[in-house]
């Protein structure tokens, strides 16, 4: 059986693996990725901006095992829960959070240099500064009027741990301390990402039970992206070598929940227009989680084939990694992952994934014990007052 460490391991793992795997070919169109590439199957993917000056590329570098925002952010997560010792809420994410991504300094492999994280963040996760510290809101209510992204759900797996076994509470935990980030079905999918991966810490869960987990869990267009994208998927199955088919599928299915489609960039010519991208409804939901959960099912789990569809069917390749791996990393354990892999992540971004899963595993061992005491002790009361 694989042990809860094992788990926590192939979870942090994961979330590197897929988000490097996928960081070289961001906002890359699927027929873009199949032009330049064929297929990404490597750490040691060359970026496609690589040979752009460093002003076009901002300073930054990526491929070859180097991770984004995405792992440096569920760290900075992780770090939280080890100093804090306890469930988070938004207040959390005021005040500990914060200080992780914008006071402490840490290495960061795309600009290569000790700095902020902050300094590295997209906008809207950058928003979470202007918020909680510029603006000093009340913490529940950080995450309104920010982009709806999938900002919150790309490093929320660590909510997954804490909760392992018990999606409800994941998804309540993921919630409560993402709305001081995110709102709407940004907000929506941490809370399932999260429920997705506590339940694949539960011992033989199947790839079936996880996605009847996320349905049963999520609200509006959310619930019926998951339910649309991942019965497409059960259909597909004989034909998953077929890609052109299965993107093809997959993104017509997509424009119902998120009508940008490959429009994913920002230049002068569309400031000012008109758009829903990005806006809340009710109706609609991020891309990656309702993708990474159908190329789960259309490989029944299958830990890198999952991984490197998800990636290969572009936009935004490095989160839809991160989604899928961290799920199916808590579901195989840290044996699913190439030692090779391994080593090149750690190396490349002056890492130790293993120490740190292993630190965090201890911090999240402590807090479900003492969920289970107080489970306990509940229980005994409720028992003696029935008798």
């Amino acid at each position: 059986m694989t042990s809860f460490r094992d788990r926590v391991r192939g979870v942090v793992l994961s979330t590197a693996l897929g988000d490097a795997l996928g960081a070289p070919v961001e906002k890359l169109t699927y027929a873009e990725i199949k032009s330049k590439y064929g297929r990404v199957e490597s750490l040691m993917t060359k970026w496609h901006k690589a040979d752009l000056p460093a002003d076009v590329r901002l300073g930054r570098m990526r491929g070859n095992g180097i991770v984004t925002d995405d792992t440096l952010m569920t760290i900075a997560l992780m770090k939280v829960y080890m100093t804090e010792g306890r469930h988070l809420d938004a207040y959390d994410m005021g005040k500990e959070f914060v200080k992780e991504i914008a006071f402490r300094k840490t290495y960061v492999p795309e600009l290569d240099q000790e700095t902020l994280i902050i300094e590295r963040l997209f906008y809207p996760e950058k928003y979470i500064f202007m918020r909680h510290v510029l603006a000093n809101c009340d913490p529940r209510e950080g995450g309104i009027g920010n982009m709806v992204n999938c900002g919150a759900a790309m490093y929320i797996a660590p909510i997954g741990i804490v909760n392992a076994c018990h999606p409800k509470a994941a998804y309540d935990e993921a919630i409560l301390f993402a709305m001081g980030h995110q709102s709407s079905y940004g907000l929506e999918a941490a809370g399932v990402l999260a429920a997705c991966v506590a339940k694949a810490f539960e011992p033989g869960a199947t790839v079936d039970d996880i996605v009847h987990t996320a349905i049963a869990l999520a609200k509006d267009g959310t619930k019926a992206a998951i339910a649309e994208l991942t019965e497409a998927a059960r259909e597909l199955r004989p034909f998953r070598d077929d890609m052109d088919r299965v993107v093809e599928t997959f993104q017509e299915i997509l424009l119902k929940y998120s009508p940008m489609g490959d429009d994913v960039s920002r230049h002068i010519d569309k400031v000012g227009l008109p758009s829903n991208h990005y806006t809340p409804s009710r109706l609609w939901s991020i891309e990656e989680l309702p993708l990474a959960l159908a190329f789960m099912v259309l490989n029944d789990g299958e830990y890198y084939r999952t991984i490197l569809d998800g990636i290969n069917s572009g936009r935004d390749t490095d989160s839809i990694g991160v989604m899928a791996g961290v799920i199916l990393g808590a579901m195989h354990g840290c044996e699913a992952i190439r030692t090779e892999d391994i080593e090149q992540l750690n190396k490349v971004n002056r890492l130790d994934l293993i120490g740190i899963a292993d630190r965090f595993s201890e911090a999240a061992a402590r807090i479900i014990e003492e969920d289970l005491r107080i489970h306990e002790s509940r229980k005994r009361v409720w028992l003696e007052e029935l008798q």
